[in-house]
């Protein structure tokens, strides 16, 4: 019987086990659920009611096998679904439990990445369509502090859930996204990965990214800004369970799933399906 002290991991794919790997680096003493809603993805081309119906799905069976604190590893469920969970059903149903994304604490790290304040935004359709990244700088740092160019990447999340992860067709989608961003503003000098997806392309990225511009990947800055929630919250952090295990979850078929997943891990893992 899992207990009621888990947190959870939650994406649409694969892309958040690259914040769950960080994660569990900087913090290896909790206990994890990763539940991939693989069979539904992707969500980035979905409607904000069909992104939050999945996502608040998810969510509720991830405290259903006993999560007190979840993280919405994906970029399109935090863009569209993460304020209406934590604003109208965590206080109607769970107020004890919390919903965390991704958005917030990469907008907060920009700061001590740019110089001049020209960035660019990566990430979905779906991400780019909700503003949800110039709306948190401009709430974060002020009207017009920073300029912002977004540019949705469509390719680049099936060019990683097929393992397409090098090769001529995927250098071609690399350097095609990175064009048009650095046409659109030649002077941005730091660049959000704004899908969890988007590290495993992080070499051939790198490559085609002029010298000079920084990459922010949300790995390392997620992990580091839970970890400083859980410090700021001990009424969360004392509920948790120490007990360093893992489990692994996915609405598809769990043969595909531990091989993808264990690509993105580098490591053999085992997961179980589940319906949500």
């Amino acid at each position: 019987m899992i207990q009621r002290e888990t947190i959870g991991v939650f994406d649409s794919g694969y892309g958040g086990l690259t914040i769950l790997r960080e994660i569990v680096k900087d913090l290896p003493q909790y206990d994890y659920i990763y539940l991939g809603d693989n069979a539904r993805a992707p969500y980035g081309t979905r409607s904000f009611d069909v992104v939050y119906q999945y996502t608040n799905e998810a969510v509720r069976k991830l405290f259903d096998m006993g999560c007190r604190l979840v993280i919405l590893a994906c970029n399109t469920a935090s863009a569209k679904a993460l304020r209406s969970i934590q604003q109208i059903d965590l206080p109607r149903l769970e107020p004890g439990k919390r919903v965390l994304g991704v958005i917030r604490p990469s907008v907060e790290a920009l700061a001590a990445y740019s110089r001049n304040r020209h960035i660019g935004i990566m990430a979905t359709k779906g991400t780019v369509a909700s503003d949800s990244y110039p709306l948190e700088i401009e709430k974060l740092y002020g009207k017009g502090k920073f300029r912002i160019t977004q540019l949705a990447c469509p390719m680049w999340v099936s060019l990683v859930e097929n393992n397409e992860l090098s090769g001529a067709g995927t250098e071609y989608f690399v350097q095609k996204y990175i064009n048009e961003l650095l046409a659109a503003d030649p002077e941005i000098d730091t660049v959000i990965l704004g899908c969890t997806h988007y590290p495993l392309l992080r070499p051939i990225i790198a490559h085609y990214m002029p010298e000079g511009i920084r990459i922010i990947e949300q790995g390392g800055i997620i992990a580091e800004s839970l970890a400083d929630y859980l410090k700021r919250h001990t009424e969360m952090e004392v509920c948790l369970s120490r007990n360093a295990t893992m489990r692994y979850y996915t609405t598809e078929n769990t043969d595909l799933f531990n091989q993808m997943a264990g690509n993105f891990l580098g490591q053999k893992i085992e997961s179980a399906h589940i319906s949500l």
